[in-house]
């Protein structure tokens, strides 16, 4: 059972990881078009009232306002500073009058019910704690025939994160597969239903790609909120552990690299 202690070090981990990616947009075009695509499958209409769970650096925030327009709302809910100014800076470059941002823990949401047509979370909802809580509160938000659009990634995703957390655990670390709870489509259909949503919709899309930077993969685990832990071994464990990764990604790898699965789940629900 996970404690609070527990609980709180581990979003700080979360605020940790989030707050140290000032190149966020930067570094990659995946969770842009992770975002868009999720906006674009959810449709909001002009004049709907969004709310963006984790919302980041305001990706899919900022997608769904440009389509709502003036009449139209978003609040993006984020529980990291340093997303919220980069999403800030983004709204004010933009000139966008429609976003509200706020810095909460999106655990522990208090908006007042039928608030909200859309309620959006991309590849964000395994941070939280307590997910089918979490999806009760969402149907709660919504209006009547409002909707829920999440995605999430199969739990045989991400192949270097799985060699990862199987390397560590040689280390006496064991870390969880993040993926798990909403792993399939099964489950996420259970969830929701659960919740109290119908007229579900599941897309499966890959998104996978090949993976060569191998410093990088190690960096990205290593300083994220499920792998963070191996900071405490010590430094010799650590480099030694770090090169023992990097050694077993490059013996499987192929001229392109390795293949990094990807399979993506594009969740709908209706209130």
């Amino acid at each position: 059972m996970t404690t609070d202690l527990d609980i709180e070090k581990y979003k700080q981990r979360v605020i940790n990881d989030f707050n140290s990616r000032p190149d966020y947009d930067q570094k990659s075009p995946f969770h842009a078009a992770l975002a868009n695509r999720l906006v674009e499958l959810a449709q909001p209409q002009p004049g709907n009232q969004v709310l963006d769970i984790a919302t980041g650096t305001g990706l899919a925030a900022i997608a769904a306002a440009q389509i709502v327009g003036d009449q139209g709302r978003v609040v993006g809910v984020d529980i990291a500073k340093g997303m919220l100014e980069q999403a800030q800076y983004k709204i004010d470059t933009i000139g966008l009058k429609n976003i509200e941002l706020i810095e909460a823990d999106a655990d522990d949401l208090d908006f007042d019910d039928s608030s909200f047509d859309i309620i959006l979370c991309s590849s964000a909802l395994i941070y939280l704690t307590d997910i089918e809580n979490t999806l009760q509160q969402w149907h709660r938000f919504l209006k009547s025939g409002g909707k829920v659009a999440f995605s999430c990634f199969a739990q045989t995703a991400h192949t270097a994160a799985i060699i990862f957390r199987a390397k560590v655990q040689t280390q006496g670390i064991l870390i969880p597969n993040p993926n798990e709870p909403l792993g399939t489509p099964h489950k996420c259909q259970h969830l929701l239903t659960k919740a109290g949503f119908d007229n579900i919709q599941i897309v499966t899309e890959q998104l996978g790609f090949y993976l060569n930077d191998f410093e990088r993969a190690w960096d990205a685990n290593a300083k994220s909120a499920f792998g963070s832990q191996v900071k405490e071994l010590s430094p010799e464990r650590l480099e030694k552990l770090k090169a023992e990764y990097i050694a077993e990604l490059e013996a499987t790898a192929t001229d392109k690299g390795i293949w990094n699965d990807v399979t993506t789940f594009f969740v709908l629900g209706n209130y």
